[in-house]
C-alpha cells in the first residue's frame, strides 16, 4: 500500500467491499451470495474469524460445514473477488463472547486484551495458526491467492483506557506479532488512532467522511472498514433501517474529503444468527436491512443503487487514485472535490442542505444539486451519479403461509422437569455462584434451588419472594409450580428484581429459579470479569425481619434436562416420555414436536413463531436460532416473527421440529412460510442520468424479478407526472395513453425488462413543456 490505496498487482485499487460472515449462513448459500455481491460491484468480501467456532474446546479444532474458513474463501476467489480477513480473535459482531471461546475466560491470571502473558499466549497461538492455515492453502495475495489486507485486534481504543499503560503496550506488541507473521500483505487496525506503523488505521461508523481523523502517516491509505448499512436490530426495539440515499451519500463524501480507496458494507449481508451465537439481546436474525437480506435477496433499492455509484466511482479511478485533489466553497453548505490528471477529471459536488436545491455554478456550468445530495461529475462536467436520486428498482418481500401446524393430534409434549431435591444437584454451595462460570456458556439456562423451612403464624400474612439477578432472564417455581417471570432488556439495567407473593405449604419447601442469559457480552473491557446470575434471594413473612437466602445451602443444575439429554434430536428425541399435547400450551417449560413437509420449489423457508413465547427452536436436529416473540417492540410488534430455515436444512418430508418454550406459547398457530419477492418497481425521472451499465443512451426503468420468477402482472404503469412512488401510486395530470400496453409487451412473461424513459417509447410527448417521469409496479411469480 502507499499513502492513496491498497497496491494490488502493481497498481493502486479503488475497492468496494461487503462484510459477510460465513458462520451466519450455509455453504450451500455462499455461491449465490458472492455472486450477488459480484454483480453488485464489489470487489472485496471481507469477514471475521471466530475463534469460539474454530476452537470450542481447548487444542480442539473444527473447520468443518458452516464453518469451513478455506472453502468460503476459496469460493470468493473463484469468483474473481478479493478476500479482507479481519482475525482479532476479538471481534465483537454481536457475537457470542465477542467471539472469544469460553474456555479462555478460566485460564488461570488471564486477563482479556492487555499486556497479560496467558493472554498474549493464546491470542498469537490463534493468530498463528490461521496465518499458517491461509499460507499452507496458498491463499495469501503474494501466493496467488485472494486474501490482500488482514486485521488484528478490534475497536480497541473505545476499551484501552481501562487497561492503564497496559493498553499501549498491549497494542504495540499486537502489532509486532502480526507484522513478524510476514503474511505479504498488509495489516490494518479499525478505530485505533495510533496504530503502530506499518499497521494502518482504519474508520468503523456512519459517516466516516466527517469523523475520520485520517490515516496517522502519509504512507498509509484512506480505509473505512465498517459502513454500518443499518442497525442490528436486538430484542424488544423495533427495526430501524437506513436510507439507500444516506449510504450513498456517507460513501461519495468518504471518498471526496477523506480521498477513500477503500470502503466496506457492514452488513452486506448480514444472515443468521444460528444456535446460541447472538450475543446478549441481540436478534437471531442479522442486519436483514443490507443491500442482501438475511435469506440472501436484493429488495431493497440500496443493492441496486449502490451498484450504480460503484460503476460511477470506477469509470473516474484513475483521477481519483492518481490526480491531484483541491476543494473549495460553493456556498454556505456546498462544496466541491476535485481530482485532475493532465488528461481526466472527477469532481464531487456536495449538498449538505437537507431542505433546498441549489443551483450551483461549476467550471462556468450550472448544476442543479438535490437535498442532502453528492453530484458525481465524470470529467468534472457531465453528472454520472447523484446520490439522493434513486432510479434502482425498489421490491417488496412477503412470506406466503404454505403449511399451518394447527392439528393438534401430530404435536407431542414434553415437561421439562423442575429440580426440587437439592441432594441430587451435581454442584452445590452455601453460597450464589455466577453464572457464566457455572454453565461456560455452553446453555442459556441454569437453576437455582434452595429449601426453604415455612412455619404459619395465625394472621395468614402475605409471604413475598424477592430474587435479584444479573442475568437477563429469570423464572421462579414454587414446590415446582410458576410463580413468576422477569427480563430485562439490552439498554436498561444491569439488575433484574423478581418480586411476588407466593403461598407456602408448612414444612420444607423448595424455590427452584431459572436464571436465563439471551447470549453472553460481545464487548467492553474486562470481559472476563463480567458477573451474571442470580446476586441476592430474600423471603419476608409479614411483618417479620426479611430472611437472606443467599448463604444458605443451593443445589445447582446447569442446562435444562431435555437439552442435556438432545431431545431435539431425531437420534435421542424418544429418550423422554412425549405426550399428547392436551391442555399443555401456554404451560410454561415446555417441549414441543411435530413435523412438517418442506415446500415444494426454491424460495427461502421461515417459522412464523408470533404465537410463542420465548426459547429455542430446532429443525433436523439444527438449532435454527433463540426467538422471543413475548418482547414486544414500541410498535406492539415482535422484534422478530419470521425464523429462516436454510434450504439445506431440510429434506422433502418428515422434517422434525422441536422448540423449547419458557414462558408458554401456542404451536398450533405456528406456520411454515415461504418468503419471495412479490412485487418489483422502478421510478425513474427522464432528466436522470442513465445508467452507466446500460448502452442506452436515455434513463431507463429496469425491472427484475428473482430468479426462478418472471413478470405475470403489470399492477400500476405510467408514463407522464405519475404521483406517489413504489408504495403509494396514481396517475397524475399528464399520462400517455400508452402506457401500460408498453409496458405489459415489454414485460409481462420476461424474468426482467428495461423501458426507456423517452416520449418516443409512449408514441410522443403526452405533454410538452411538463417534466415526465415513468413509474412501472409489476408482480413477480
Amino acid at each position: 500500500n502507499d499513502g492513496r490505496a491498497l497496491v494490488v498487482n502493481g497498481t493502486r485499487r479503488m475497492l468496494f467491499s461487503g462484510e459477510m460472515h460465513y458462520t451466519r449462513s450455509t455453504p450451500e448459500m455462499w455461491p449465490k451470495l458472492i455472486a450477488n455481491a459480484r454483480k453488485g460491484g464489489l470487489d472485496v468480501i471481507q469477514t471475521y474469524v471466530f475463534w469460539n467456532v474454530h476452537e470450542p474446546v481447548q487444542g480442539q479444532y473444527n473447520f468443518e460445514g458452516r464453518y469451513d474458513l478455506v472453502k468460503f474463501i476459496r469460493e470468493i476467489q473463484a469468483q474473481g473477488l478479493y478476500v479482507s480477513l479481519r482475525i482479532g480473535p476479538f471481534i465483537e459482531a454481536e457475537w457470542k463472547y465477542g467471539g472469544f471461546p469460553f474456555w479462555l475466560h478460566d485460564v488461570p491470571n488471564i486477563t482479556f486484551r492487555t499486556d497479560n502473558e496467558p493472554f498474549k499466549q493464546h491470542m498469537q497461538r490463534f493468530v498463528t495458526q490461521i496465518v499458517s492455515m491461509m499460507k499452507q492453502e496458498g491463499l495469501y495475495y503474494p501466493q496467488g491467492g485472494p486474501i490482500i489486507i488482514s486485521q488484528v485486534e478490534n475497536e480497541y481504543q473505545m476499551v484501552e483506557p481501562a487497561f492503564g499503560s497496559g493498553g499501549p503496550r498491549y497494542v504495540r506488541w499486537a502489532a509486532e506479532m502480526a507484522v513478524g507473521l510476514q503474511t505479504g500483505v498488509p495489516w490494518m487496525m479499525c478505530k485505533q488512532n495510533d496504530a503502530p506503523d506499518p499497521i494502518i488505521n482504519t474508520c468503523n461508523g456512519l459517516i466516516c467522511g466527517e469523523t475520520f481523523v485520517g490515516p496517522n502517516s502519509p504512507s498509509k491509505p484512506a480505509l473505512w472498514t465498517e459502513n454500518w448499512t443499518t442497525r442490528y436490530p436486538i430484542y424488544g426495539n423495533d427495526t430501524k433501517l437506513r436510507s439507500t440515499e444516506d449510504i450513498a451519500f456517507a460513501v461519495a463524501l468518504f471518498i471526496a474529503r477523506k480521498k477513500g480507496s477503500f470502503v466496506s458494507y457492514y452488513m452486506y449481508h448480514g444472515g443468521t444468527n444460528f444456535g446460541r451465537f447472538a450475543s446478549s439481546y441481540v436478534t437471531t436474525s442479522y442486519y436483514d436491512g443490507a443491500p442482501l437480506d438475511e435469506y440472501g435477496l436484493i429488495w431493497r433499492p440500496t443493492w441496486g443503487h449502490l451498484r450504480e455509484l460503484h460503476a460511477a466511482v470506477n469509470l473516474s479511478s484513475e483521477p481519483l487514485l492518481f490526480g491531484t485533489y483541491s476543494n473549495f466553497s460553493l456556498g454556505q453548505e456546498q462544496e466541491a472535490h476535485i481530482f485532475e490528471t493532465e488528461l481526466k477529471c472527477v469532481a464531487f459536488l456536495v449538498n449538505f442542505d437537507k431542505h433546498q436545491s441549489p443551483t450551483v455554478v461549476f467550471r462556468n456550468i450550472p448544476f442543479q444539486l438535490a437535498p442532502k445530495s453528492i453530484s458525481i461529475l465524470s470529467e468534472c462536467r457531465t453528472v454520472v451519479f447523484e446520490t439522493a436520486k434513486v432510479n434502482a428498482q425498489y421490491g417488496s418481500r412477503t412470506a406466503k403461509v404454505v403449511e399451518s401446524l394447527n392439528d393438534i393430534h401430530t404435536w407431542k409434549a414434553f415437561k421439562e422437569p423442575i429440580p426440587e431435591d437439592i441432594s441430587k444437584a451435581v454442584y452445590t454451595g452455601n453460597q450464589l455462584f455466577e453464572h457464566l462460570s457455572m454453565t461456560k456458556d455452553e446453555t442459556d439456562y441454569l437453576w437455582y434451588i434452595v429449601s426453604y423451612e415455612y412455619r404459619p403464624s395465625d394472621d395468614g400474612q402475605l409471604v413475598l419472594l424477592n430474587a435479584e439477578s444479573r442475568a437477563h432472564v429469570l423464572h421462579a417455581f414454587v414446590n415446582t409450580e410458576y410463580v413468576g417471570c422477569v427480563h430485562g432488556s439490552h439498554d436498561g439495567p444491569g439488575n433484574i428484581i423478581l418480586n411476588t407473593n407466593i403461598s407456602l405449604k408448612e414444612g420444607q419447601n423448595t424455590i427452584s429459579l431459572l436464571s436465563v442469559m439471551v447470549g453472553s457480552p460481545d464487548s467492553g473491557a474486562h470481559m472476563e470479569r463480567r458477573s451474571f446470575g442470580i446476586r441476592k434471594v430474600s423471603i419476608q413473612q409479614g411483618q417479620q425481619p426479611l430472611h437472606l437466602l443467599n448463604n444458605e445451602l443451593w443445589g445447582y443444575q446447569v442446562g435444562l434436562y431435555g437439552e442435556g439429554k438432545r431431545i431435539y434430536t431425531q437420534e435421542e428425541s424418544s429418550s423422554v416420555e412425549w405426550t399428547e399435547i392436551n391442555s399443555l400450551t401456554y404451560h410454561p417449560l415446555t417441549w414441543y414436536k411435530t413435523t412438517f413437509a418442506a415446500p415444494v420449489g426454491n424460495d427461502a423457508v421461515a417459522l412464523n413463531l408470533t404465537s410463542m413465547g420465548k426459547g429455542e427452536v430446532w429443525v433436523n436436529g439444527e438449532s435454527i436460532g433463540r426467538y422471543w416473540v413475548s418482547f414486544k417492540a414500541p410498535s406492539g410488534q415482535p422484534s422478530q416473527s419470521l425464523y429462516h430455515i436454510p434450504q439445506h436444512f431440510l429434506k422433502p418430508t418428515d422434517n422434525l421440529l422441536v422448540l423449547v418454550e419458557e414462558i408458554g406459547g401456542n404451536p398450533l398457530e405456528i406456520t411454515v412460510n415461504t418468503v419471495s419477492i412479490t412485487t418489483v418497481c422502478g421510478s425513474v425521472n427522464e432528466l436522470s442520468s442513465p445508467a452507466l451499465h446500460t448502452q442506452g443512451k436515455d434513463p431507463e426503468v429496469r425491472l427484475r424479478c428473482q430468479r426462478g420468477k418472471h413478470i405475470s402482472a403489470i399492477e400500476f404503469a405510467s408514463y407522464g407526472n405519475p404521483a406517489g412512488d413504489c408504495t403509494t401510486f396514481s396517475t397524475g395530470s399528464c399520462h400517455a395513453a400508452l402506457s401500460e400496453s408498453v409496458v405489459k409487451q415489454a414485460c409481462i412473461g420476461k424474468r426482467g425488462c428495461s423501458i426507456p424513459v423517452s416520449p418516443a417509447r409512449f408514441g410522443g410527448d403526452p405533454c410538452p413543456g411538463i417534466q415526465k417521469s415513468l413509474l412501472v409496479v409489476a408482480n413477480c411469480r
